[in-house]
C-alpha cells in the first residue's frame, strides 16, 4: 500500500512551513470553536473539526496545534483526537489520534488504526509514518495484530 502518499498529503495539508514551494497553497480549518493561546504558544480548534487542502481532508472531534518561537507558522506539533479520519483522493486512514511531529519527520496514527485504498485494507493499534525515509510501520500490541486484506491486481 501506498501509505507514504498519505502521510505526505497529510504534511503538506498541516505543515507548510516544513515545505515552503507549497506555502501557497492554502489550509482551510472550521470548527466550532478556535483558541489561541499566545503564552502557551498553542491553537486549538474544537467540535467537528475539518481541515482542508488541495487533495487532503482530516476530520477530527478536536486539533491541538503547539508552535515555536516563530508564531503560528512554525508548528512544533499537530495532535487530531477523536474520530481522526483522513482522507486523499486515492486512500483513506482513520484512527482515534494522529499526532505529526515536524521536527523528526514522524506521523503516529493511533487507536484502531484503518487505512484503505484500491490494494487493500490494512489494520492495526498503530502505524508510525517517517517521511524522512519514507518508509511506514504497522505496529501490533496488546490492543491487537496487524490484519491485512489486499485484492491482487
Amino acid at each position: 500500500m501506498k501509505i507514504a502518499r498519505l502521510a505526505m498529503a497529510v504534511l503538506l495539508a498541516l505543515s507548510a512551513s516544513a515545505l515552503p514551494a507549497l506555502s501557497a497553497d492554502p489550509v482551510q480549518v472550521t470548527a466550532d470553536s478556535f483558541t489561541v493561546d499566545d503564552a502557551s504558544k498553542n491553537a486549538v480548534f474544537t467540535g467537528s473539526v475539518v481541515v482542508t487542502r488541495t487533495g487532503l481532508t482530516m476530520w477530527a472531534d478536536k486539533v491541538t496545534v503547539v508552535y515555536g518561537t516563530g508564531g503560528q507558522s512554525d508548528i512544533d506539533s499537530l495532535t487530531a483526537t477523536g474520530n481522526v479520519r483522513i482522507k486523499t483522493p486515492t486512500q483513506e486512514a482513520t484512527g482515534r489520534q494522529a499526532v505529526f511531529d515536524p521536527g523528526a519527520q514522524l506521523l503516529r496514527l493511533t487507536d484502531n488504526v484503518v487505512v484503505t485504498n484500491a490494494q487493500g485494507k490494512v489494520s492495526s493499534p498503530e502505524l508510525v509514518i517517517n517521511l524522512a525515509t519514507n518508509s511506514s510501520t504497522f505496529s501490533g500490541s496488546s490492543g491487537g495484530r496487524v490484519t491485512g486484506v489486499f485484492t491482487p491486481q
